[in-house]
């Protein structure tokens, strides 16, 4: 119990620490949980190889929780609309990666069932590295990045045919074990039996196999239809609140262990229950109850990865295993930019496709360790093999950092080189930008009968405005002379209503220091945006969702208790005081300073929120003496 306890304050610890640094810096969390692993392990040697392996294990359900959850997002039409993507673009990638790896393997010298292991092997990507990065970076609904998903879901299918596959492989049909002095001797039989526990397919004949196979699947599918509702009503029956996290709990870790006893993946499995309850009215409890499970596991896995890195195996030869990590990356990166160019991913989106999936993944272990057992692979050459997985997934983090630099370059660049349209008209209003925002201001502006001039660097949006009948120019809205050209010298109104906080912060300076008496609105992102704004002298600042948010504020008042006229009153009192608030609290805001850290600024807050506090109470008693 005692050492229990010890191995779950420093993994917790580690975590705690290592993970908010990690992100504060920019680096992600994956990093954070990979670097708090390599610390209390090859390190300080706070954790021994035998205790991380052990968890390992348990950490592994954070992946089979992760596709349990991405398949309770997926409906099954649209799993068999991403067939081409996951037959075409999925089994490109891991066929052509599979072929090149498994040539260099074989230039290296080693013989052709051994470079077809590696190449198998290595073929993989790191599905829980790069979901959860992508879904961190908000680039999951990308094309770039559903396109990644796709060759993920085709790897995590694709190793149950491999696993199948290896022991034909083998130098030799016995299984061995890896002696003390680095020899392979053979493994008794029922040793074997009790490394993988109850097996319901050994020593059945292949067409028994494929029955209880299909069977298994079956059974989880028919059971996700029609046994899932009858539990969540018994369950509902209880009132208790933590039956809904064990029945959540039961569903994942049952399916596992079915889909282990036929030999499948359980992650596979989850995936699947995942993908069958997808329509089920208890989607977002099952989401909500294993969330939390989730993250936790999936970060005790990143940091058991971390902690199993051989360093002195690592330092014996660092120069070779990195580079060898390095040619991997290479050689896939290579592999997926064709294969994204053939299947149409252009700019950022072939640029994640490529960088997100050029690493070789946690699956990697687990093939490794059954190469091993089934003599396909050495156990020495295994060992190499698993450090240069891990250097590629400790690597991954970085590629993502060089996804962010290249998309910002990209984006830039494709400003530059954007010819701006000749601007031949002028008007009243400027409008600059036209996203979801602009363009509700435009239509209003226009259907009253005034002229706008609407200016915006993308060009998608400006054609979509032309198929509707609406005039846009294609350019920079910060372009001192396409503002000459749309007539900021004449203008009566600007709107700075770009996407982008630090574009609109820069043309709103640029426009009062040419017109002083310009009337400038301007798109605020949040409030330390409005005191930018505010400071770069714009005169009306509205923040993106602060009206729809008052308004639902207001919503809810009316059902709660108070009638139209109360609610609408509060909401009244409450516009005109945040306004007031607003324009307090910018003389006190310091820029580079956190809220949190302005002393000034958060007395003063606290009182205007006290002041709020007693104008809506006021009102209410004032309400009650008229109806009474």
């Amino acid at each position: 119990m005692d050492s229990f306890l010890y191995q779950a304050t420093i993994y917790l610890a580690a975590a705690v620490i290592a993970v908010p640094i990690s992100a504060r810096l920019g680096l992600g969390s994956v990093l954070g949980y990979l670097a708090a692993g390599i610390v209390i392990g090859p390190v300080l040697g706070l954790v021994g190889a035998a205790e991380t392996e052990d968890l390992q294990h348990v950490a592994e359900f954070g992946v089979v929780m992760m596709l349990f959850l991405i398949g309770l997002e997926l409906d099954p039409k649209a799993l068999w609309n991403m067939r081409d993507r996951l037959v075409g673009l999925g089994g490109l990638q891991v066929g052509v990666s599979t072929v090149v790896l498994m040539a260099v393997a074989i230039m290296a010298g080693l013989d052709w069932k051994t470079g077809l292991a590696i190449g198998l092997t290595l073929s993989l990507s790191s599905t829980a590295i790069v979901l959860q990065t992508l879904s961190e970076k908000g680039l999951m609904q990308t094309n770039g990045g559903r396109a990644t998903f796709s060759v993920l879901l085709t790897q995590d299918i694709a190793v149950i045919p491999i696993l199948a596959f290896l022991p034909l492989l083998a130098a030799a049909p016995d299984m061995a074990k890896l002696d003390a002095d680095g020899s392979i001797s053979r493994l008794p039989e029922h040793a074997d039996k009790a490394h993988h526990g109850i097996s319901l397919v050994e020593g059945l004949p292949g067409w028994a196999v494929t029955l209880v196979t299909i069977a298994a699947v079956a059974f989880v599918i028919l059971a996700g239809i029609y046994l899932t509702r009858p539990l969540f009503r018994f369950i509902h029956s209880t009132r208790l609140r933590e039956m809904y996290t064990a029945l959540a709990l039961m569903i994942v870790v049952g399916i596992s262990f079915l889909m282990t006893l036929v030999g499948l993946s359980p992650a596979l499995g989850a995936f699947l229950a995942g993908v069958v309850l997808a329509n089920s009215e208890f989607r977002h409890e099952l989401e909500s109850d294993l969330e939390p499970f989730k993250g936790l596991f999936l970060g005790l896995f990143f940091i058991t990865v971390g902690a199993g890195i051989n360093f002195g195996y690592f330092f014996a030869d660092p120069f070779d295993l990195i580079g060898l990590a390095l040619l991997v990356i290479l050689a896939k990166g290579i592999i997926l930019y064709l294969v994204g160019r053939a299947f149409k991913l252009k700019g950022r989106d072939r640029w994640l496709f490529t960088l997100g999936l050029a690493q070789a993944g946690e699956f990697g272990f687990v093939l490794l360790a059954f190469s091993v057992q089934q003599n396909v692979i050495a156990p020495d050459l295994s060992q190499k093999l698993l450090v240069i997985i891990a250097l590629t997934m400790l690597i991954t983090p970085l590629l993502f950092i060089l996804h962010d630099l290249i998309s910002r370059n990209m984006r830039e660049q494709t400003r530059q080189q954007q010819k701006p349209d000749k601007i031949d008209e002028v008007g009243p209003v400027i409008i600059a930008g036209i996203g979801r925002f602009g363009q509700i201001v435009n239509r209003l502006v226009t259907a009253s009968g005034f002229k706008t001039i609407v200016l915006d660097h993308n060009m998608e949006t400006i054609q979509l405005m032309r198929r509707f009948g609406m005039k846009g120019f294609l350019g920079d809205p910060t372009r001192p002379e396409l503002l000459k050209a749309a007539g900021l010298e004449k203008a009566k109104v600007l709107v700075a209503a770009m996407d982008e906080p630090q574009q609109v912060t820069k043309l709103v300076a640029y426009a009062r220091r040419q017109r002083p008496d310009l009337h400038i609105i301007a798109r605020a992102y949040d409030r330390n945006h409005v005191y930018e704004l505010y400071q770069a002298g714009a005169d009306d600042i509205v923040r993106e969702m602060f009206d729809s948010s008052l308004r639902a504020g207001r919503y809810v008042l009316e059902n709660i208790g108070l009638s139209d006229y109360e609610a609408a009153g509060a909401e009244k009192t409450f516009y005109f005081h945040d306004r007031e608030t607003v324009r307090e609290l910018a003389k006190l805001w310091k820029p580079g300073v956190p809220a949190s850290e302005n002393q000034e600024y958060i007395e003063r807050a606290r009182e205007l929120q006290k002041d709020l506090e007693t104008q809506l109470l006021e009102i209410a008693e004032r309400d009650d003496r008229r109806s009474a």
